[in-house]
Order: C-alpha cells, then sequence, then structure tokens
C-alpha cells in the first residue's frame, strides 16, 4: 500500500572521519567525527490519523515494527507533545541496514521533523535533538540539518563547511552490529583528541582515520576485500562501523569512473554531497 501525499527524504551520512578518544564510566565511548550529509536517501510517507494509532505500513524484514526507530520517534513525540493524533508511517528503504550511514536514524529524525510540523506540535528543533538524543547517538545529527564536527558521544554538534564533493560508496554484502565493534577488547579508545581546525575534508591519511575500521576489517572478511580494492584505487573509508567503505571525489564522473571498475559482485552507488539536510527548513 502506498500512502498520499509528499514523499519526505531521509539522507545518508557519511563519517569522514572516526575517532575514538576515551570512554565514559557508564560504558558509552567518547567520539571526535566529521559527519556529511550525502543525498542518497530513504523516502517517508505519512497520513495523519484522528484516532492515536501510530502504525507502520510498510514491511521491513527483521526489524518488527515496535522496535522500529520510525515507530518509537512517532510515539516518543507524541507522548511528549501530549497530542491525540496518530499516523501511518510508510518507509521505501533505500539505505542499506546496518551499513554505517545512518538510515534508520536518519528515518527516525525525518519522522520527528515531519510529524512536528503534520501534527502542529509546535517543538522547536533544540527540543526535537533532545528527543532524537533519546532514540540514539546519531538522530540529533539528522535533526540539527547541517555538516557537522562531531564530538561527546555523538551530542556536541559544530556546523561543519564543506568543500563539493562526490562519493563513491560501496555495499558489501553484509550488515555489521554496531554493538560488536564498540565491545570488541582490542578496539582503539584513546586518540589523542584533535580540533576542528585541524580536520582536512581532503581524507588525508594519517592523524584523520575511523579507529573502527581495524576492528571491522578483521571480523568481516568482506569489508576488508572492498577496502583493499578502493585503496587499490586510491584511497577508501569505512564509514562509522560498516558496513559501508566510501571514498572521496571532486566530480561526479571520477566517482561513476571508479564504480564502473569494480569487480564482479562489488556493489554500491555515487552521491553527491549535500550542504544541509532536504528539510532545513521544514
Amino acid at each position: 500500500m502506498r500512502l498520499p501525499g509528499p514523499d519526505y527524504p531521509a539522507p545518508a551520512k557519511l563519517n569522514l572521519f572516526l575517532h575514538v578518544v576515551g570512554r565514559r564510566a557508564d560504558g558509552y565511548h567518547l567520539l571526535q567525527s566529521a559527519f556529511a550529509l550525502i543525498d542518497a536517501a530513504d523516502r517517508l510517507r505519512f497520513a495523519v490519523r484522528e484516532d492515536g494509532a501510530i502504525r507502520r505500513a510498510s514491511e521491513l524484514a527483521g526489524v518488527p515494527a515496535e522496535s522500529d526507530l520510525v515507530v518509537r520517534a512517532a510515539r516518543l513525540l507524541q507522548a511528549e507533545a501530549g497530542t491525540r493524533l496518530g499516523a501511518d508511517i510508510e518507509v521505501e528503504k533505500n539505505l542499506p541496514l546496518g551499513g554505517g550511514v545512518g538510515g534508520g536514524s536518519s528515518d527516525a529524525a525525518t519522522t520527528l521533523l515531519v510529524l512536528n510540523r503534520l501534527w502542529a506540535t509546535g517543538l522547536d528543533r533544540d527540543a526535537l535533538r533532545a528527543l532524537g538524543a533519546r532514540l540514539g547517538a546519531d538522530v540529533p545529527f539528522f535533526v540539527f540539518g547541517r555538516n557537522a564536527w562531531v564530538e561527546g558521544v555523538g551530542d556536541r554538534l559544530t556546523a561543519l563547511d564543506l568543500p563539493p564533493a562526490w562519493y563513491l560508496v560501496l555495499v558489501p554484502p553484509v550488515a555489521v552490529p554496531t554493538g560488536e565493534i564498540f565491545a570488541a577488547p582490542e578496539l582503539t579508545r584513546d586518540t589523542e583528541p584533535l580540533k576542528i581546525e585541524d580536520f582536512s575534508a581532503h581524507l588525508a591519511p594519517g592523524r584523520f582515520r575511523n579507529d573502527l575500521e581495524a576492528v571491522v576489517a578483521a571480523k568481516y572478511p568482506v569489508v576488508r576485500e572492498h577496502l583493499e580494492w578502493l585503496a587499490g584505487q586510491g584511497g577508501g573509508r569505512l564509514t562509522g562501523s560498516g558496513a559501508c567503505v566510501f571514498a572521496r571525489f571532486g566530480d561526479r564522473a571520477s566517482a561513476e569512473g571508479v564504480l564502473a571498475r569494480a569487480p564482479g559482485g562489488m556493489k554500491g552507488f555515487v552521491a553527491r554531497g549535500l550542504e544541509h539536510h532536504p528539510l532545513r527548513d521544514l
């Protein structure tokens, strides 16, 4: 069933680097990262209900409706705002699950932004970010709506201007559980904190890397194979906890040219970097 009404995008993100700089007493990891929005996106549709019910109008294999971040986001907003309205929510899933591109978190953020408007609940963006933090570490970034320098447990966001870019994203045929990677005893947890002024958006090797990459590559050989192939094309990097890996290019043709050379069995897509979230002004 396709719901009537407009489509609302839930764009992906890439971690241009990801450092683990410490760990809190409660077990949460302290991070530094640069998040870049790209134009690859899930698409969501909403229909307001008068009976207060929150229902998912699309199936997502392996994700029960009760644990879906989209449903949880709608119910959290409903409870916080005290509205009697509900919604049917349809998700057109284009982004890979367990890929490190933030698909589920972005879906949740789009749900908060859109239902806040459709229900006329009137929460400002800071209030929606606070709700997002209760759903997952990446949700506040998508509500924030800008490329960002990210610190803390994902809760400290500073707007980051990035040069125009195109990205080749390879999608290994595996889902990587984030919790498994952060729990690995061999994970580096004491990378020296850096300053935003030190950051280079050109993904220069050395000071900026993804601390999770070595752990993921060791546990998931197919991810390592994709990284090694990209390395032979000029370099690549894991995003988030994976499984997706990516490389940055100055123009679309260059990115598409490398994708066209990918060995049989390697799948991926080319996406444009965004300056801001498509729903920034919602």
